[in-house]
């Protein structure tokens, strides 16, 4: 600590960025006690600071998430390397994997928090140990950019979504392909149901199609509504309702259970924008689903209520494109990561 100007206690950070510009005066909580108090709002979080800034990618980030456990990030940059930092702590970078050839577009974890996810553009996606950094297995097949790699929750399916317009369903323990499906334009998101029975993808035409993977050779559903291109899906923690964020500066909630009315859209979220730079934005849920989060061109970070559909954040830090926001999975803190090259966590209210 030190003084400032007018004599109060002033807390600093300890030698390094990662704080970043969060810590206020500390003042006297009676006359003549000892005792100092923070002046600011109280923590609602295990963070060090109420905001901490990840730096060390040297391209864009592009997609980030919690472990399961919540005790790491995982991040995917342009720089073609996935980085994994401690949540707690000073947030250190505690192991980098490397193997892709171009940039990482999507990462995501597996249900045990053991393997990693990674979707490239090198034309290939993979899966990594989480604790060795190692590669374990490669899938090769695409002939274009990956722009997707989701596993199933409680599953060995994962799928992949291709500028080659397809989708191709995998089971994890192999490297060979179990399913091709071919779609009209270029599939930009894909995401697997929990029991990895039902494939959804967005594609540029704006549809979200959903797949029984028991007969796959048939669309299932469409799902229309978004003008634009569909840049990221996210299914619900109860599998019961998808989430859907498109070029049009949409997001829509999609009611996919089997027997719904025919109107499924049930939900729209406004406010978050995208560019010309045309990135990928993804959208999640919080883990008990009260809240729905994406990224934005505009450099903020938006955070509705799922119930009534406001904005209950809209958070400023970044200096260019937010392209995905992740929710911790037991405490209130948002994962944020953008073309600024720069990870946040940052606590909210809990809800």
């Amino acid at each position: 600590m030190k003084r400032g100007s007018d004599g109060t206690l002033v807390a600093v950070p300890a030698g390094d960025d990662k704080r970043a510009r969060t810590d206020g005066a500390l003042v006297p909580a009676a006359a003549g006690g000892g005792a100092l108090v923070s002046a600011g709002p109280a923590r609602t979080s295990d963070l060090l600071a109420p905001i901490m800034l990840l730096s060390g990618h040297a391209g864009p980030v592009l997609s980030s998430k919690f472990s399961p456990d919540g005790q790491h990030v995982l991040s995917g940059s342009h720089d073609k390397l996935l980085l994994m930092w401690d949540t707690f702590g000073e947030c250190e970078n505690t192991l980098n994997f490397r193997g892709h050839s171009n940039a990482v577009l999507e990462v995501h974890w597996s249900a045990d928090g053991e393997h990693v996810f990674s979707a490239s553009a090198d034309k290939t996606a993979a899966l990594w140990d989480a604790q060795t950094g190692g590669r374990v297995r490669q899938f090769k097949g695409h002939l274009q950019v990956v722009n997707s790699f989701c596993p199933a929750r409680d599953a060995n399916t994962c799928a992949s979504g291709s500028d080659d317009n397809m989708a191709k369903v995998w089971d994890a323990r192999v490297s060979r392909c179990q399913e091709n499906i071919k779609h009209p334009y270029a599939v930009t998101a894909a995401c697997v149901a929990h029991d990895g029975m039902h494939l959804y993808t967005g594609c540029l035409d704006g549809v979200v199609r959903s797949y029984d993977l028991r007969r796959p050779e048939t669309v299932h559903l469409e799902l229309e509504g978004h003008q634009d291109i569909v840049t990221g899906l996210r299914l619900a923690p109860d599998g019961n309702s998808l989430l859907s964020n498109a070029m049009d500066n949409v997001i829509r909630c999609w009611d996919v259970k089997p027997y719904a009315s025919e109107d499924r859209c049930s939900k729209v979220f406004l406010g978050a924008q995208h560019n010309y730079e045309k990135n990928l934005i993804k959208c999640s849920w919080s883990g008990n689903a009260t809240q729905v989060a994406a990224g934005s061109a505009d450099s903020f970070v938006y955070v509705w209520d799922a119930g009534s559909r406001r904005i209950a954040y809209k958070l400023p830090g970044h200096a260019g494109s937010v392209n995905e926001v992740d929710f911790h999975p037991t405490q209130p803190i948002i994962c944020s990561c953008g073309n600024d090259k720069k990870i946040f966590l940052g606590e909210i209210r809990a809800k």
